[in-house]
């Protein structure tokens, strides 16, 4: 079982796959569109890979990031995702916009995804919820559970009450400190959406 490839990059296709050299051998490995970008021909190159082995055939595919690797298992280990759609998936958001993704039920981010549906978004929604781990920024219902995720959801709902949508809320709170207070995150949120319709 391949883990991963440390090697040069022999050239790049346009569907997505990079033959690799390591130590004489190329090794064709599939990529999301955003690796694909990072790997010069003639350049040295690190992938962690999850090799794919099926009946009919096996096949490569490389992560510049551990992360994006364990998403990828993760997304291929859940119901109705295979590999082209998983790739799909963290070649248009990555592992941690994947999770906020999750988190917050963003519907319409995913379905930018090439081939995902808004019928195939909730289904995804609901599989993923119990298989990724979801961060503190995960709302819960007022009067839940203390500490940083209820001022979270609290800062949450407060935003979206004042008309702000789910991506520049996802995108003010992923900067902030989970462990402040909801009053203290509401003020520094707004500071930040102001600065960015400004």
């Amino acid at each position: 079982m391949i883990g991963s490839l440390r090697g040069t990059v022999l050239e790049r296709t346009d569907e997505s796959t990079a033959l690799v050299e390591v130590g004489g051998v190329g090794y064709l490995v599939a990529v999301t569109p955003r690796t694909l970008a990072e790997l010069e021909p003639g350049s040295s190159a690190f992938l962690y890979v999850h090799h794919h082995i099926r009946e009919d055939a096996q096949t490569l595919f490389g992560f510049l990031s551990r992360d994006e690797r364990t998403t990828f298992q993760v997304l291929i280990n859940t119901h109705g995702i295979g590999p082209a759609l998983a790739l799909a998936i963290l070649g248009t958001h990555s592992p941690s916009a994947l999770v906020d993704i999750v988190a917050t039920s963003d519907l319409g981010a995913l379905t930018l995804v090439p081939g995902v549906g808004k019928k195939t978004a909730e289904r995804l929604l609901v599989e993923l919820r119990n298989r990724l781990n979801l961060p503190m920024l995960d709302p819960l219902p007022v009067g839940g559970a203390s500490g940083g995720s209820t001022a979270i959801g609290d800062v949450r709902e407060a935003l979206t009450g004042l008309g702000y949508g789910q991506e520049e809320i996802r995108d003010a709170l992923r900067d902030l400190p989970s462990s402040a207070d909801a009053a203290t995150l509401l003020r520094d949120a707004l500071k930040l959406l102001g600065a960015k319709r400004a």
